[in-house]
């Protein structure tokens, strides 16, 4: 008897068991086992595999009362490291810096070119074209091809200092917006010496000068002239005569450096221009300059001889009112140039 009863409760306890499963009531898990993380220093606890391999046991009686187990502390989140970069935007990147970098150089190497334009105020910048101080906007300067073997005027080789290149080839073009002055083409580009010698205001000058061009044995005249919208009047003379040794000695008698020999027409108070700035003149050319003092007339005039080898030039600016000084220089500085 005892033993059917024993056996009718554990088959009744199945029963409700089944019962509770069929009805959808849940069956309570057995709680897990949790290890506790190691402590620093102690032996790494076994792999998931080996601990996988074991069975897990599992008990049939439902423990009374759940074990005090006291849960690790969670371990922090990984912080995700940022994404890189995509390769087109570090490519972009080094593109840009290279960029900037080369902005710098090209900054600091223009800087410092186009005849020492670094180290030179405003005024003292030949060739550019600006409003504000009154230059004058020019042609690309080219000088003429020399004849095949020839050297320039200021070679070493050249003693004589003589320029090959076609003369009238080297006379300083006008500017943009200027008026030429037709009556400075001559024929074929040469002057005659007497249109040259008419700048001159007395007439025992420009005797005395026609009989010096002739025991110095002047060979030709190029000229140009040109009037720019602010009225200045500008002429440009180059006299070549057969050496430069002849250039140096007519020099110091027509332009010493204390006045002017001979006076231009207009001009007969003219003086050294003190304020001309040595930055403005080229080496190896000799620059003489002069300017009309105070008190002038209706016009200011302003001129320069330019000795380069084997020739003479003259450059001359008036104006009604003042002749800027800025455009003056800046003339005489391409001038020199082309002759240099």
């Amino acid at each position: 008897m005892t033993h059917q009863a024993e056996e009718t409760d554990h088959s009744a306890s199945t029963a409700g068991t089944s019962a509770s499963a069929a009805a959808g009531e849940p069956v309570p898990a057995p709680a897990p086992t949790l290890t506790p993380a190691p402590a620093s220093g102690t032996e790494p606890a076994p792999d998931s595999d080996s601990a996988a391999s074991e069975p897990a046991a599992v008990s049939t009686t439902a423990p009374t009362t759940a074990p005090d187990v006291t849960p690790a502390p969670p371990e922090p989140t990984p912080v995700a490291p940022p994404a890189p970069h995509p390769l087109k935007s570090r490519r972009l990147l080094r593109a840009t810096l290279r960029w900037t970098a080369a902005l710098v150089v090209f900054a600091a190497v223009g800087a410092g070119t186009a005849y020492g334009i670094a180290g030179m105020e405003r005024t003292d910048v030949p060739g550019l074209g600006t409003v504000s101080d009154g230059r004058w906007v020019y042609p690309t300067l080219t000088k003429p091809p020399l004849p095949k073997g020839s050297p320039g005027p200021l070679a070493e080789g050249n003693k004589t200092g003589t320029h090959y290149a076609d003369l009238r080839e080297l006379v300083l073009p006008a500017p943009k917006g200027a008026t030429a002055d037709a009556a400075l083409r001559g024929t074929d580009g040469w002057l005659p010496t007497k249109d040259f010698l008419a700048e001159y205001g007395e007439k025992a000058d420009r005797e005395e000068l026609a009989q010096k061009f002739t025991e110095y044995e002047l060979r030709h005249i190029a000229a140009r002239g040109w009037t720019t919208p602010d009225g200045t009047h500008t002429r440009v003379y180059l006299l070549q005569f057969d050496t430069a040794a002849v250039v140096d000695e007519l020099t110091g008698q027509i332009a010493p450096y204390g006045g002017p020999g001979y006076q231009l027409r207009g001009a007969a108070d003219s003086v050294p221009d003190d304020h001309f700035p040595d930055k403005a003149r080229i080496e190896d050319v000799m620059h003489v300059v002069y300017t009309e003092s105070k008190p002038y007339g209706a016009t200011q005039t302003r001129h320069a001889y330019l000795a380069a080898g084997d020739v003479l030039a003259l450059v001359i600016q008036d104006r009604k009112g003042t002749a800027n000084p800025v455009p003056f220089q800046q003339t005489v500085t391409l001038q020199s140039q082309l002759l240099g």
